[in-house]
């Protein structure tokens, strides 16, 4: 009787523990087996200072595609800005809630666990985007239709194949393009 207790004690510890396993695994694993390869890399402090000089003397909102742990969303907030995160993730979402509530930013963030394909971008005029080779042309695209003439994209990692962009800083997986959408669409700032 105690040795069964103690097996079926064991089999609830392994059952449990495995299916904690799973739960926390699965969002990170989820990405890697989707149509677009969408990993978490998570930013590295170059590509942070990058960005935020490139938003130097900018205002307005901030989206951060594809926000992973939140870095970038945070420290636009310390900058002033409203910042908001995309993120299909939901740990790395919960995550990056709870790092701006420590950081003390937590009124100027939101974070969503959400598919960029399905948001609107309409409403933002400082875009960021963390995405890979295969997602850029139609991102471009979608970008392109959704936002005003005033907006700047400031891409991370992976330029966008067709637009040429305003500026470039950083190095290697540091790097950062700027595109101005004023420019590539020849329209004046609304």
């Amino acid at each position: 009787s105690r040795r069964r207790s103690w097996g079926l004690l064991a089999t609830a510890g392994v059952g449990g523990t495995l299916v904690a396993l799973y739960a926390v695994v699965t969002p990170f694993v989820i990405p890697a087996l989707r149509k677009v390869c969408l990993p978490f890399v998570p930013a590295t402090s170059a590509q942070i200072q990058n960005v935020l000089k490139m938003l130097e003397n900018r205002s307005g909102s901030l989206v951060d595609i594809g926000s992973g742990d939140g870095r970038i969303v945070i420290a636009a907030a310390k900058r002033g800005f409203k910042a908001v995160g995309y993120e299909l993730n939901p740990w790395l979402v919960w995550y990056s809630r709870y790092r701006a509530w420590r950081d003390g930013v937590h009124q100027n963030t939101k974070f969503y666990i959400s598919d960029l394909w399905k948001v609107s971008f309409s409403h933002y005029t400082n875009v960021v985007v963390f995405g890979v080779p295969q997602m850029m042309p139609q991102l471009e695209k979608k970008l392109q239709k959704e936002l005003e003439c005033n907006s700047r994209i400031i891409a991370c990692r992976f330029p966008f194949p067709c637009w040429i962009p305003d500026h470039t800083t950083g190095e290697g997986i540091d790097t950062v393009w700027v595109y101005d959408l004023k420019r590539s669409r020849g329209c004046e700032t609304k």
